[in-house]
């Protein structure tokens, strides 16, 4: 490594001087410089690049069924067969898909350790859901050699040792597994050092997604236990019904010091939340994956009672354009949007990220309350997060450009 050769003259007064006339040397060398087109890049823009794009072109290289557990899990490679940014355990993927003529986003979770990105491989995994507007589309159209563009990674949900407990309790439920199998990969692995309890519900012992995965990885690593709790069914030597503070206890340390992670569908969450507060955990200590906007807003306890089924138009103004479209009060303004074929931008779909951020001119929403992640100037200055916000009026909304 060369040595920098720093000299300080024996007059501080010398050092002075030339710190007083550098602006006129730097602004007589700039004058002195040809007026020619910079075409060279800087390396570190690059590596920014490269491990935070705003977009990638991925190609499904593999499709594995889950079979009973009636999910499929998709590995993704680079599509110009180049490197894959690094990600940490727990985070995803936006993807953003054709659909009816227009384009929607979902997020995924990625389901494998952080190491295979070095490798040159991703894996979601997705799984039905009758009646949803996306999943089951998916389920059936997408096949081994298909490109979907995709965020890099994003979300929060990863361990970080400077606010968690060496010892963490994981609640999953359903597909919320995914980010969990890859926390467990993690440890196993040695990228992430921690101890993970995992209760794990499920319906029916067929309907356990990852199990033998799960098993394999808790055999293997003695930091990781997986509980598997079935609601529909009874079995020795499982835990059966629902996951309670009762049932947490006692999995969790004697001593207390632990953290608690969450991930599943909108009805656990809802049941756990004030079995939760029973644990009696500091704040800073309790982690949820992004919960998925309400179906039934009218079901909050602060929502306008009399707006369900309401129908309303926004006018909405995006760079030039201005069109106006219908919109319901059951459903995020985003949604509407969609649905009209505008191309508007959004990744998680639950209030967190703010890639949809809008500025709203006139008219009110609804925002749940679990998912209202504004800052404090954006609440001042009329800015909303359309995936998660419900009208309540006609509303005229300004929709930035859509990012990738």
């Amino acid at each position: 490594m060369a040595e920098l050769n720093i000299q300080i003259s024996a007059d501080p007064r010398l050092d002075m001087q030339k710190f007083a006339t550098m602006a006129k040397v730097r602004e007589e060398a700039i004058q002195a410089t040809p007026a020619e087109e910079v075409n060279g890049t800087f390396a570190i823009n690059e590596n920014a690049k490269a491990l935070h794009p705003d977009v990638m072109k991925l190609v499904i290289d593999e499709i594995i069924d889950r079979g009973a557990a009636e999910a499929k899990t998709y590995i993704l490679k680079n599509a110009d067969g180049g490197p894959l940014p690094y990600f940490r355990a727990g985070q995803y993927l936006s993807l953003k898909l054709p659909l009816d003529g227009s384009f929607v986003t979902r997020s995924y979770s990625l389901c494998l350790s952080p190491k295979e990105a070095l490798n040159g491989k991703y894996a979601i995994t997705i799984r039905t859901n009758p009646g949803g507007f996306v999943a089951d589309r998916l389920l059936e159209s997408l096949k081994a050699g298909d490109t979907v563009l995709s965020s890099g990674p994003q979300g929060f949900f990863y361990y970080e040792a400077l606010r968690d407990k060496k010892q963490v309790i994981g609640l999953a439920g359903g597909s919320g597994i995914t980010p969990f199998l890859s926390l467990a990969s993690a440890i196993c692995d040695g990228t992430e050092d921690f101890e993970l309890t995992l209760l794990y519900g499920s319906r029916t012992e067929e309907s356990i997604l990852f199990r033998s995965e799960l098993d394999a990885i808790a055999a293997a690593c003695p930091k990781f236990k997986v509980i598997h709790v079935l609601s529909d069914e009874k079995k020795d030597g499982w835990e059966s019904g629902f996951i309670t503070a009762e049932m947490i206890r006692k999995y969790a340390p004697a001593d207390g010091e632990y953290s608690v992670y969450l991930c599943g569908p909108e009805a656990m969450y809802r049941f756990l939340k004030p079995e939760i507060a029973k644990l009696n955990l500091p704040e800073r200590l309790f982690r949820r994956k992004l919960i998925d906007v309400t179906k039934t807003p009218w079901e909050c306890e602060d929502y306008p009672k009399d707006m369900r089924g309401k129908r309303f138009t926004v006018k909405v103004k995006q760079g030039p354009a201005e069109c106006e479209i219908p919109a319901s009060a059951d459903e995020p303004v985003l949604v509407a949007l969609e649905r009209a074929g505008i191309k508007a931008p959004s990744r998680c779909r639950a209030g967190e990220c703010g890639w949809c951020r809008s500025r709203l001119l006139e008219g009110t929403v609804f925002i749940p309350q679990e998912n209202e992640m504004r800052r404090w100037a954006d609440k001042q200055y009329g800015y909303i997060h359309p995936c998660c916000s419900f009208p309540t009026s006609d509303l005229v909304l300004e929709v930035p450009g859509e990012f990738f």
